[in-house]
């Protein structure tokens, strides 16, 4: 496995990381502990040390499924998770720092840290973006010691784009894919200007 940093998190990581949404989605059955600990031991057993998971994946079950895991190993694994998609309806109007605060607080009881190492705002809507109360409201909970780092998860490259604007997003997880080359174009450049780091 080869490891490279994370843009400004400093954090090296598996340039081949886990998802989690098959260890909490809504694919196949019921959600399933063991299957999600299998999955978990293979990733690190093969060098993975990177997971990202987030609060919708099975209402949390993946959140609590990650963070057991975490606590079972000796190596020291990265978790990112995510908030903002809980919003019904899911509209800039509901995202309102309070309503986040709760999000990031219910995602550190369910992985059981004392610190998530990354939170990502979930494909909010496009306002967002404009609303500088919604990015200050994490160099708080960063200060009260919950999170070590701010992502984005984005759906568009203009939003990839205004989010690395603010100094304290330090990822973008975005498509990138042989099917959706856009990224590519302007942003990557951009990104690695403001060493920001990018999961795909």
């Amino acid at each position: 496995m080869k490891y490279r940093k994370l843009g400004k998190t400093g954090f090296e990581i598996s340039e081949i990381s886990l998802g989690t949404w098959q260890v909490g989605g809504k694919w196949g059955d019921d959600f399933s502990h063991a299957n999600a600990e299998k999955i978990l031991n293979a990733a690190v057993d093969s060098g993975i040390n990177f997971i990202d998971t987030a609060d919708v994946y099975s209402d949390g079950e993946s959140e609590k499924a990650v963070g057991k895991f975490v606590k079972s190993r000796s190596e020291r694994i990265f978790v990112a998770t995510k908030c903002g998609r809980q919003l019904n309806p899911h509209v800039n109007e509901a995202y309102k720092p309070a309503v986040l605060r709760k999000f990031v607080e219910n995602s550190l009881k369910n992985i059981g840290l004392e610190a998530l190492d990354l939170i990502q705002l979930h494909c909010p809507p496009t306002e967002v973006y404009y609303r500088p109360e919604i990015f200050e409201l994490f160099d708080r909970l960063k200060d009260e010691g919950k999170i070590l780092n701010l992502g984005i998860s984005v759906e568009k490259v203009e939003e990839a784009l205004k989010g690395i604007e603010f100094e304290n997003v330090t990822s973008v997880q975005i498509i990138f894919n042989v099917f959706r080359q856009r990224p590519a174009e302007l942003f990557f450049e951009q990104a690695q200007k403001k060493n920001v780091g990018i999961i795909v």
